[in-house]
């Protein structure tokens, strides 16, 4: 008879567990026959000894297989698939999703809500006015049949062990382990059944991984995971040592993922979002790498990309005006600006820091059962390698009150900042591509 104290404390001793002890920990945890402690002692044990190959293989088929598991088979086309390891400012997926499927490639992809400091893609689909990330599976297929397209969070019956298990890490500071990154990524894209993935792996300060040897180990364990199921599979190693675009917050990331659609936006933004989108049209046959960067950035130029996004929000009982009239968007009630004390150049941020602050405005949960504030966060006016003056805006904050969140905010972003006479050295957007 398996017991979780003896797996617990198997795991805790590095020891390998098998397929059934494995087994045992995910249906117990989804029957709620293990109770939060001790998942949370067990998921401690594997941050500090890890998990073989062989064991975050299974770990993964078990949390995909702990629901249903959605068919696209009978969708015609080709499926394609991308997941972000997390970072701040990171809004690629409502660029990137829209912008594949507007060039003829089907996109069906489940998203979570936001992890520790960085965003979640639901919440921020949710801060568009009545748009619902609610879909059963059968409407979540149809959309994808109809119109190219669907974006919808986890239900109860896809992937409810990742569904428990990620809202107990985030609280648990046992986020950034590859087994658990690794395995609850793979797992819903598994579940969700696209031919083809491709994932962004963040590496930097901002990151889960804040080296480029840990992003690049996360990218070929997804990687391996994904090809042993027989799936199309491509990983990018990206930077987030420098927040991604300027908008901090769900709905003011909103705003931003609209500019960069109508041909506008932050240059590394756009350039990110070309390039997944790239990979993704390559890996469902539409050309090389190349050939496929210089189409996406055609549809993002002559606003197809934007025309498609407007049906998503539409399909999703989203207010689709809001793409000509973002005014509609949330934004909280006070503001104020972060003002530099020094002259100099951005030497460095500390993006995590960031992307605590934004949390702080409460665009972010602190608790799994903090609610969000929609219209919360910042919009940075300089980044790394930029020059500033003293008394020179450095970021505004936006949220809803204006006592100790936005003090702390504003302390915690001041810290975030790191200034030189020289500017630094340009640094690299994306380090390497995992086949």
């Amino acid at each position: 008879m398996i017991r979780m104290p003896d797996v617990i404390t198997k795991k805790k001793n590095g020891k390998k567990l098998t397929n059934e002890e494995i087994d045992f920990v995910v249906r117990g945890y989804v029957e709620g026959q293990i109770p939060d402690y001790q998942m949370s002692a067990f998921l401690m044990a594997v941050c500090f000894c890890g998990m073989t190959k062989a064991e975050v293989s299974h770990l993964t088929k078990a949390m995909a297989a702990s629901g249903d598991q959605v068919d696209l088979r009978t969708i015609p086309g080709f499926k394609a698939d991308k997941h972000s390891t997390g970072g701040v400012g990171d809004k690629t997926t409502l660029i990137v999703a829209p912008l594949v499927a507007s060039l003829g490639v089907k996109v069906a992809k489940m998203s979570g809500r936001g992890l520790g400091h960085t965003g979640g893609t639901i919440d921020k689909l949710e801060s568009i006015p009545g748009f619902s990330t609610a879909l059963s599976t059968d409407r979540f297929m149809k959309q994808v049949r109809e119109i190219g397209i669907a974006i919808a969070g986890q239900t109860g019956n896809l992937v409810p062990a990742d569904k428990k298990m990620y809202a107990l890490r985030d609280v648990t500071s046992t986020v950034d382990s590859i087994p658990l990154i690794a395995s609850s990524i793979m797992s819903k894209k598994l579940a969700a059944g696209s031919n083809g993935i491709v994932l962004d792996v963040k590496c930097g300060s901002g990151a889960f991984m804040k080296d480029r040897k840990s992003a690049v180990e996360l990218a070929r364990v997804m990687v391996d995971i994904g090809k042993a199921a027989g799936r199309k599979v491509s990983a990018l190693v990206t930077d987030m040592d420098v927040p991604l675009g300027y908008a901090v917050g769900n709905s003011l990331e909103v705003l931003e993922a609209i500019e960069t659609l109508s041909g506008r936006g932050p240059e590394d933004l756009r350039a990110l979002c070309l390039e997944l989108a790239a990979h993704m049209l390559s890996l469902a046959g539409q050309g090389s790498v190349d050939e496929c960067r210089a189409r996406a950035a055609e549809a993002l130029d002559n606003k197809t990309a934007l025309e498609t996004f407007g049906k998503l929000i539409a399909a999703q009982g989203g207010d689709a005006s809001v793409i000509k009239d973002p005014k509609k968007l949330p934004v909280a009630k006070f503001s104020k600006k972060l003002v530099s004390d020094v002259s100099g150049y951005v030497r460095r941020m500390d993006t995590e820091q960031v992307g605590i602050a934004a949390s702080l405005l409460g665009a972010g949960r602190m608790t799994k059962e903090d609610v969000i504030d929609l219209g919360a966060g910042l919009v940075l006016q300089k980044k790394t390698g930029d020059r500033v003056e003293k008394g020179e805006t450095l970021a505004v904050l936006y949220a809803s009150e204006q006592g100790e969140r936005m003090a702390a905010a504003l302390d915690c972003l001041r810290k975030a900042y790191h200034f030189s006479e020289k500017k630094p050295k340009n640094q690299k957007l994306i380090y390497e591509s995992v086949e």
